[in-house]
């Protein structure tokens, strides 16, 4: 008899402990470097928001093999120099299993040798192609790569038998990353650039450089950039009369550029995520149900809808939550995981990653999308 009390004393006591440890469990601790004010808020609160929303979503359901996640953001307000000292920060400090971000190129490409050399794994939220190109072991992206977009826009004119182009690109780093897309891609589509502007991040006026297309024999023109420059731009066009058709880079892809362009606005098609566009899907899509969701969880915790660039940060949380889940919380284990990753369907679009990609899309992860009347509409 006291043998057998003995034996159900130990196992309590061997389950209380158990649901103790469980209950202690230390918090995975997640960077974030989003660039929540300055120039480039448009991108960084959007991405801001979606994380924590996504983070909370995980911890009320339990959090990750018992543990909660313990989201750490800073503000780089799309400086370098400041991203490089929050990285920092984050690593050296507090610790972090992994960061999610930067917003921006410029400042995604400042962090890399800090992520690298410490061996914790990025995921960027940033477009630039040189991100994970060559590739760079500890480092990933969610956000469409611009060579991918360059191609969605160059496939659509080779349709309208547009081959003489004038193009426009931010003196930055997704500028310069565009440019150079676009320039390298150009041949291989039969597109001739006849005009290559280029303005600063904080110029108000393009009316110098879009004169100068005005003049020349471009069938349309290529704008490459973040707001609010683009939105500059389209207006500039609208102001000057040219009737050219005005193409923008995805890094426009927000309600936002909408509102800043005005009536410039109308007609304007752009590569984007299938986000701001998501209730136009065919049923069929493997994404849409997903697209949908966070859609309208956004818009529930923050009144607006949740848009393109908010889904870099919703496909960085849900790939390391998948990570952990598999191989654990350490940063090996998550890099390793990482890059082993298959057909996520994400708000980006469907990830593969692999030893060669890391940034783990296709084009099909774009559709071309068109302002009409204030709205976007899928380009069939």
């Amino acid at each position: 008899m006291l043998k057998k009390l003995g034996g159900v004393i130990f196992v309590l006591m061997f389950a209380f402990l158990m649901a103790g440890s469980a209950f202690c469990a230390e918090p995975i601790k997640i960077g974030g470097l989003f660039s929540v004010s300055g120039p480039a808020a448009f991108l960084g609160e959007p991405e801001r928001n979606t994380a924590k929303m996504m983070v909370d979503e995980i911890n009320k359901a339990g959090g990750i093999k018992g543990s909660k996640i313990e989201l750490i953001v800073y503000d780089t307000q799309a400086d370098p120099t400041k991203a490089v000292q929050l990285a920092n920060k984050l690593i050296k400090d507090d610790k972090v299993a992994a960061i999610i971000g930067p917003s921006t190129t410029g400042d995604s490409m400042a962090i890399i040798p800090i992520v690298e050399k410490a061996e914790i794994p990025l995921i960027s939220c940033a477009a630039g192609a040189k991100i994970t190109d060559p590739v760079k072991k500890w480092v990933f992206k969610t956000a469409q790569n611009d060579n991918l977009a360059v191609q969605r826009i160059y496939e659509y004119m080779n349709k309208q038998k547009i081959v003489k182009i004038a193009i426009v690109t931010v003196s930055d780093g997704f500028g310069a990353s565009g440019r150079e897309q676009l320039k390298l891609q150009a041949d291989k589509f039969g597109i001739k650039i006849i005009s290559d502007e280029t303005y600063g991040p904080q110029d108000k006026d393009m009316t110098a450089q879009l004169t100068k297309i005005r003049g020349s024999e471009a069938q349309a023109i290529i704008c490459w950039g973040t707001n609010p420059g683009p939105a500059v731009v389209a207006r500039n066009v609208k102001q000057l009369g040219i009737t050219l058709p005005l193409f923008m880079s995805h890094g426009v892809s927000s309600k936002k550029f909408i509102e800043l362009a005005g009536e410039g606005a109308e007609g304007i098609i752009l590569p984007s995520g299938r986000v701001i566009v998501a209730g136009q899907l065919p049923k069929n899509d493997p994404q849409k149900k997903a697209l949908l969701n966070y859609v309208n969880n956004y818009r529930k915790h923050y009144k607006v809808e949740g848009d393109h660039f908010g889904g870099h940060a919703y496909d960085a949380i849900m790939l390391i939550k998948g990570a952990i889940e598999r191989g654990g919380a350490l940063p090996a284990a998550i890099r390793d995981e990482l890059e082993k990753t298959k057909s996520f369907a994400g708000i980006g679009g469907t990830f593969s990653f692999s030893a060669q990609d890391h940034a783990g899309l296709t084009s099909d992860a774009f559709v071309l999308v068109q302002v009409r009347n204030k709205e976007w509409k899928l380009v069939k």
